[in-house]
């Protein structure tokens, strides 16, 4: 009997921000080109697309950029009271060079005009676009057993100057992907002692702000 095919839940269950299993391996481009694609068919408001996305593979770029985040995590380490700092030393927080591959996801606000439809009174939806193209991305790639690890430890403005984006252009992630040997079966905030998921029925309300089930 044939294994049956992972259902969209088991992805979502499988999902890991991937930092210390990649193979060293590149992901092919038949691969990467779907799950782009998959990203590209996000939903977006008023169908605006506001997202780009930056394939990095100059293993220049990917080292200057692991050394700059590479000195972002020590000044975070550093600000740290000392017991939150010794729970935060174990753990990898990039697989930049490891994975081989980077993708800087990016957000242009202007995209589609001044008149976007449905988001003259919530703005921030052109933004939630983009961040809805990354999780269809990590979503994708996980169901080709490709890991996705989203660095969030670096300052824009290098960023920007280190890929060349042009003015009004922002970024919103570097994402590391690439082959894994492995998802870790338990994420590695929790592994490491970092910060536990919270119950579900914590995260429900109903009706009204902080009204439980009856």
């Amino acid at each position: 009997m044939s294994t049956p095919e992972p259902t969209i839940y088991d992805v979502i269950r499988q999902r890991r921000d991937v930092r210390a299993e990649f193979t060293g391996d590149l992901v092919d481009d038949a691969t990467l080109l779907r799950i782009l694609d998959a990203a590209h068919r996000a939903p977006s408001v008023g169908n605006s697309q506001p997202w780009d996305f930056v394939v990095v593979r100059d293993e220049q770029t990917l080292t200057r950029f692991a050394g700059h985040v590479a000195d972002k995590r020590i000044e975070f380490r550093d600000s740290l009271p000392p017991e939150r700092a010794a729970t935060f030393e174990p753990i990898k927080i990039e697989g930049i060079t490891e994975s081989g591959t980077g993708i800087v996801v990016t957000h242009d606000d202007s995209r589609g005009g001044p008149q976007i439809l449905g988001r003259a009174t919530v703005p921030e939806t052109g933004l939630y676009s983009t961040v809805l193209a990354i999780q269809n991305l990590w979503l994708a790639a996980t169901s080709e057993q490709i890991g996705v690890g989203w660095v969030s430890f670096y300052d824009a403005d290098y960023l920007t100057e280190l890929i060349d984006l042009p003015a009004g252009i922002r970024p919103v992630a570097w994402l590391c992907i690439g082959p894994v040997h492995q998802f870790q079966q338990t994420p590695d905030l929790e592994r490491f002692g970092w910060r536990d998921r919270r119950p579900l029925e914590n995260a429900i309300h109903w009706e009204r702000y902080g009204t439980a089930a009856g």
